[in-house]
């Protein structure tokens, strides 16, 4: 090693030249690369006696520090050059179009189920998917045991103790805990994803939605139950649909009512889809059993009340002659497709 070699390091350095980052990572290489200039001279350095390590280990250390500093500058001319002439596309040129999705079937019926009610001046509750026996069977009149629990096959998150957590079947749970916060009166719908314990097909899920609803006032009645959905029906199906109800049984309800729209396909003449009946079924309803009124504090012989509830995925099959459930949850952009702009009422 002499001083002749550092200084001829330095002049390659002074001399440096770069126009792309590419070239300035080349030059950092060469000169600080494991096998560089630089990093060699260092190694050489190690072999020098004692008595010479003085004269050679100051200007080795100022060569490399100047090495860094001209990487960096070189680098940093690099990139505002690169700055300043542009990507090189032709801005004048169209963008490129992406292609925008839409919202689902289900999310617009659920909305459009919300703006109704909204209307009829009902606020919107929601509530845990993951809840407790208490709350989903217990507080709705269902009895331990209870053979009214075997209508609704349950997944169990925890079982084996008094108030096992469960994945819930209904947000008829989210009614309860409305029932049990709020001051009276209440008015509310209950959106929200519930789960079954069922085989998949082209009727059922073990997954999909339901809107539920609550009245609880003094003096409320079975009429104002099939107002209710009379109004409803007619905002969702059109002005000239027609309800019938035929009685029915849900534990939490007394007396319980099945509902069916006239179909808005044969206007009740007739046809394939509601299978020549001219009705088509859309919920479940009925007045509030005393029970569940006392179950949360509420004062049956002062207040009455109504509840219904219906699947979101059952009105969106009925309102889009959707004949398949299991198309909600393909994913399958040709059928998500044909709803594009479908978010009118």
């Amino acid at each position: 090693m002499t001083i002749e070699i550092i200084e001829k390091v330095f002049g390659e350095l002074n001399a440096l030249k770069c126009k792309t980052e590419k070239e300035v990572e080349e030059a950092r290489v060469r000169f600080l690369g494991k096998k560089g200039e630089i990093t060699a001279l260092f190694e050489e350095f190690r072999s020098v006696d004692g008595d010479q390590k003085r004269a050679f280990g100051r200007p080795l250390n100022e060569l490399k520090q100047a090495a860094l500093a001209k990487i960096e500058e070189l680098r940093s001319s690099a990139q505002a050059s690169d700055a300043a002439e542009g990507s090189g596309d032709d801005l004048s040129l169209p963008g490129e179009q992406y292609e925008l999705g839409s919202r689902h079937p289900v999310s617009i019926v659920r909305q459009q189920i919300v703006d109704i009610f909204r209307k009829f001046g009902y606020d919107v509750a929601e509530g845990p998917e993951i809840e407790d026996d208490y709350h989903v069977f217990e507080a709705l009149n269902f009895p331990p045991n209870h053979p009214a629990r075997d209508m609704q096959d349950t997944f169990f998150v925890s079982a084996g103790h008094l108030n096992p957590l469960l994945l819930r079947t209904h947000t008829s749970s989210v009614q309860v805990r409305t029932m049990e916060k709020y001051p009276l009166p209440i008015r509310v719908i209950c959106p929200g994803r519930v789960f079954r314990n069922e085989a998949i097909s082209a009727r059922a899920h073990c997954i999909f939605h339901q809107v539920e609803g609550l009245y609880i006032d003094e003096n409320v009645t079975f009429a104002d139950l099939k107002q209710a959905i009379l109004l409803f029906a007619r905002e969702m199906f059109g002005a000239d649909a027609q309800i019938r109800m035929r009685p029915s049984f849900f534990p939490f309800t007394e007396p319980s009512a099945e509902v069916d729209v006239s179909c808005n396909i044969c206007h009740g003449k007739g046809c394939n889809i509601c299978k020549g009946t001219g009705w088509l079924e859309i919920l479940g309803c009925g007045m509030v059993d005393p029970n569940v009124l006392e179950a949360s504090g509420i004062d049956s012989k002062k207040y009455s009340g109504f509840a219904f509830g219906m699947g979101i995925e059952r009105i969106a099959m009925l309102k889009w002659q959707v004949n398949d459930l299991r198309h909600y949850f393909e994913n399958d952009l040709r059928f998500l497709k044909e709803f594009e702009g479908a978010t009118e009422v």
